[in-house]
């Protein structure tokens, strides 16, 4: 006669043995979708350009090395490939000033929004979700009309006098700083706001009554609590900012090329599928470390807290 100890234990396995087998087709599909498709980049990644497109099914490590490397076409030494270490400097450039921009704006406008009465406040939150309900490339057409040269800045200003002649903001890196602040910066003022809500402004009236200027109040206090909120935004902003390609592609021209750019470049007329899957999982170790410190901060930040 088996135990009640056994018994259980029995009962347990086949309970978790059912609960893989209910699993199994969700797991299944995440897999084909999502995990089998970075698989098939990092195999191409490691094969030989086809003539045409596609490849051939021949290890190569030359798209890795062509990364961040190029081969002279006379005597086959490796220098320094200028253009793909330009192009990687000027996205995590832009992708960290569009960050630190979206910081600057939203931190502000989520701590105005947290200290309204509670009817205003969700007044506030929906018209900041207002752009999502646009497309991307129409919000990208709509800044594209504001800064090009007879858009609605230059002529404000021609007609006020300040200028004489048109100011070219389109097609250069302030142009696509722009358009990707106004595009992600939804992305930081929620997570801040989220975080601000859940202040307890008593903490700050405390701080006051302690004689603390305003600055040491948002260093000492605010900032500390509200923390986590923005390392979250600051992800979710530079994520989607290192990897922008169409922002780029109608505010930058042909001239401003991003990652994507040239990730999409290597596919289409490059005919490069290696190099164009190598730089595809460059950047998803960009994005991984990037990911690894928030969770780093995040759980520091927690420890301190609790």
């Amino acid at each position: 006669m088996a135990t009640a100890e056994e018994v259980a234990k029995a009962a347990e396995r086949r309970d978790v043995r059912d609960r893989w087998l209910l699993s199994a087709p969700a797991l299944l599909v995440i897999f084909l979708a999502a995990t089998g498709p970075l698989l098939i980049v990092l195999v191409y990644s490691f094969l030989t350009p086809g003539a045409y497109g596609d490849v051939k099914w021949q290890f190569s490590s030359d798209a890795w090395t062509s990364v961040f490397l190029e081969r002279d076409i006379f005597d086959d030494t490796l220098s320094l490939a200028a253009a793909h270490v330009t192009i990687f400097w000027r996205s995590i450039k832009l992708a960290v000033v569009t960050t630190l921009a979206t910081l600057a704006l939203g931190f502000p406008t989520a701590y105005f929004m947290a200290t309204r009465s509670e009817k205003t406040r969700d007044l506030w939150l929906f018209l900041i979700t207002i752009p999502f309900w646009t497309n991307l490339l129409i919000r990208t057409f709509a800044v594209l009309q504001i800064i090009r040269n007879e858009g609605i800045i230059n002529t404000i200003l021609l007609k006020l006098g300040i200028i004489s002649a048109p100011i070219q903001i389109l097609y250069t890196d302030t142009a696509i700083l722009i358009g990707m602040a106004y595009v992600y910066l939804p992305l930081m003022v929620l997570p801040i706001y989220a975080s601000m809500e859940k202040l307890d402004f008593r903490l700050v009236e405390a701080g006051y009554d302690l004689y603390a200027t305003r600055f040491k109040v948002l260093r000492k206090i605010i900032f500390p609590l509200v923390k986590p909120g923005v390392i979250a935004g600051s992800i979710l902003v530079f994520i989607p900012a290192l990897g922008a390609y169409v922002t780029p592609s109608v505010l930058g021209g042909g001239k401003n090329m991003m990652l994507s750019n040239l990730i999409e470049l290597q596919f289409g007329q490059g005919r490069n599928w290696p190099l164009g899957s190598a730089l595809s999982i460059t950047v998803m170790i960009i994005v991984m470390l990037a990911l690894l410190a928030y969770v780093r901060n995040a759980g520091k930040s927690g420890v301190r807290h609790g």
